[in-house]
């Protein structure tokens, strides 16, 4: 089968594809028009959107392109479902191209497969697997499942998961290339990893159900960067933490009013069962601080209200560390990446209040309020040091849509592993 032929042009279409058309056809494959776009990457990415609408399987990038415009086809073209395949043009962008094209297929199909397919430990046992045929004997991996995370203390990856059959786990990677098992932890990504996410006892309707096995966004990403990081040839240590349950309602689930006692110290009453991504996140957090690592990293499909503030363009950043959320901005700017700072001051840590507990997890309210956001960041900053040194939080409002758009597939987009690995490697 030959493949069809893609490049670009700075010259306008000829006038019988439409007037200022992006995209026109010839006998061998198509041309895309970039000479008046105002935005290079989101004209590519339409026209990307089209040629594999028309079901076209295998494409083959030809003549003058750069790696961004490779990188947005790429973006674009990749559905979710049978998606085609590419050639790169012909350049030396070849084998950067191929490292983050494995880590972005790799993020996506972790978070467009099916709840049913990806129970918790599947989730820890595949991200495990990839880092370690990644970084072979430089990567070492723990995992606490079941009840043995209560024994543990990992108190909200384990009430979060017991409503299901299917237990909860803690994942542990480490990727160690020192070779010096005391080595300073330089860094540590710590990722939501909910399969599924009925809401519990605070339900979701049909409809706010039906994405919910992307509520395990955060853990793909995380693992996607610090996979492309490896690519990248990353010389520093970095432990990864994944934080895996469903969650769902049985006779054993947890339930409105239980009090929940962290490893800290801190009490959280439950006040909504559907803010459950900050309980699982917060035992991570607790454990990252525990590595004394002066990056951690969390990131997470976290609340609706950061998509309410960022729609699906944005990732949401928040941190205490002026500095760390300076780099983490930066990063994703060098990378192409949209970020975008929220606020986060010390004040958040007390607008969940609780009668019963140290703080509730939520807010009465429905989405968890006004500044819900910047709300659960201030839940979150409970569990690292008091002055939020070093910890960044990512709110990924843009990891996911659920419909197509002219220029994205329905599905998992894994924006932000590009960003993550740049923060990783530049810190």
């Amino acid at each position: 089968m030959t493949d069809f032929q893609v490049s670009l042009s700075t010259d306008a279409a000829a006038q019988q594809w439409g007037d200022k058309a992006p995209l026109s056809m010839h006998e061998n494959g198509a041309v895309i028009h970039i000479g008046d776009a105002s935005d290079v990457s989101a004209t590519i990415g339409q026209a990307a959107r089209t040629i594999d609408t028309l079901n076209i399987k295998r494409v083959a990038l030809t003549g003058n392109w750069d790696f961004e415009q490779q990188w947005a086809f790429a973006m674009s073209y990749t559905r979710a479902r049978d998606a085609g395949q590419i050639t790169w043009a012909d350049n030396d962008d070849k084998s950067r191209l191929e490292q983050h094209y494995q880590a972005m297929r790799f993020t996506r199909k972790l978070v467009n497969d099916t709840p049913e397919d990806l129970s918790p430990e599947n989730l820890a046992t595949r991200a495990a697997d990839w880092i370690k045929d990644l970084g072979g004997d430089k990567v070492s991996v723990d995992m606490i499942v079941g009840e043995d995370l209560q024994k543990a203390g990992w108190t909200g990856i384990y009430n979060v998961g017991r409503g299901s059959e299917r237990p909860p786990v803690m994942l542990e990677v480490d990727y160690n290339p020192t070779g010096n098992p005391d080595a300073q932890v330089d860094a540590v990504l710590v990722g939501k990893g909910i399969t599924f996410d009925s809401g519990g006892y605070s339900i979701k309707s049909s409809e706010g159900m039906l994405d919910m096995k992307c509520d395990m966004g955060g853990a793909a990403t995380v693992t996607g960067a610090l996979g492309l990081g490896i690519m990248q040839g990353l010389q520093k240590r970095v432990k990864l933490l994944l934080c895996c349950a469903e969650n769902l309602i049985s006779g054993h689930a947890y339930k409105l009013g239980d009090v929940l006692t962290y490893k800290n110290g801190e009490t959280v009453e439950i006040v909504n069962t559907d803010a459950e991504g900050r309980l699982v996140l917060a035992d991570g957090l607790i454990r990252a601080e525990e590595t004394g690592a002066p990056l951690i990293i969390d990131a997470a499909t976290l609340t609706g209200a950061a998509m309410v503030a960022m729609g699906k363009d944005y990732h949401a950043v928040f941190s205490m560390d002026d500095d760390a959320r300076d780099k983490m901005l930066a990063s994703a700017k060098a990378e192409n990446e949209r970020f975008w700072p929220l606020p986060l001051e010390p004040f958040h840590k007390s607008r969940c209040p609780s009668s019963f507990a140290s703080t509730a997890n939520s807010t009465s309210q429905k989405g968890g309020g006004a500044g819900g956001a910047s709300n659960a960041a201030g839940f979150l900053s409970r569990f690292v040091n008091p002055q939020g040194k070093g910890w960044v939080h990512l709110d990924l409002a843009a990891a996911y849509h659920g419909s197509a758009s002219a220029q994205m597939p329905v599905g998992a987009t894994a924006k932000g592993i590009r960003s993550i690995a740049r923060m990783l490697a530049d810190f």
